[in-house]
């Protein structure tokens, strides 16, 4: 059962220009229990409504099961968002109250041979939580983590550093950044041009060998669903989280 709990802020830095890494602790000093996928829900006050918005957990901890002191998110500012108003003022000792955790969009108890991790923007935060989870399953069963993540330009790699270190340390994980604006001219040779649909589909998914995850905008998701349901993958084995930017909401009047 999902707890409530008041959060404070304690460090951040921008990801890029409208994203940015909040790091939070609770309150109360106990530990935040999650699986890796799952996510909270930020509640506050709007214009006289209550609101909510959910953020996948970024925190990468080896049992994050067992709680974990930190809880790391990445928020992409909206323009003219009720969440972006708020979180883009907070500073350090700032507090809001949040309730967590949530979600089923998890990895599998037991990996399949070949496991595409599909992302684009904020949508790639659930699998930096899972790398300790990603490493161990390679380790263990000699599967294969495919991460295909899609946003426009260079700068907007979230967690490039470490998704990139993965790629080069660990056999049997493959990092493919796709680009769809520009191509810098020193990118890594894991780097591709274009969207994350074409890159699935040179992949030629097997339903024999293959499960998918994905997460993100939208039109993605179901372009990808789309796609691996026509080479013949059951949806049990199309896992699918939408991130939608909520359009705020006005109280209603109150009746004469």
């Amino acid at each position: 059962m999902a707890e409530q709990f008041q959060l404070q802020l304690v460090d951040s830095h921008m990801l890029y220009d409208s994203c940015r890494h909040m790091v939070f602790r609770r309150v109360d000093g106990q530990a935040f229990r999650f699986i890796a996928g799952q996510f909270i829900q930020l509640h506050f006050q709007h214009d006289g409504a209550d609101l909510r918005r959910s953020y996948s957990v970024a925190t990468v901890s080896e049992d994050p099961q067992s709680g974990v002191e930190q809880i790391e998110i990445a928020v992409s500012y909206v323009s003219g968002g009720a969440a972006t108003e708020l979180l883009s003022a907070m500073q350090n000792g700032d507090r809001i109250d949040a309730s967590g955790s949530y979600g089923r969009f998890v990895l599998n108890a037991e990996p399949e041979r070949r496991n595409f991790l599909i992302a684009t923007g904020t949508g790639v935060t659930p699998y930096r939580a899972m790398l300790p989870q990603i490493r161990s399953f390679i380790e263990q069963a000699n599967c294969q983590f495919v991460l295909l993540f899609g946003c426009r330009h260079g700068h907007e790699v979230l967690y490039a550093d470490e998704f990139q270190a993965m790629h080069e340390q660990v056999e049997g994980f493959e990092y493919i950044p796709c680009l769809s604006r520009t191509l810098p001219e020193d990118s890594p040779d894991n780097v591709r041009r274009g969207y994350v649909q074409t890159q699935l589909q040179q992949f030629s998914p097997d339903p024999g060998t293959d499960i998918a995850y994905l997460c993100g905008n939208p039109d993605m998701v179901d372009d990808c669903f789309r796609m691996l349901k026509e080479a013949g993958l059951p949806v049990p084995k199309i896992r699918r989280e939408k991130y939608v930017s909520p359009v705020i909401r006005t109280p209603k009047a109150p009746s004469a």
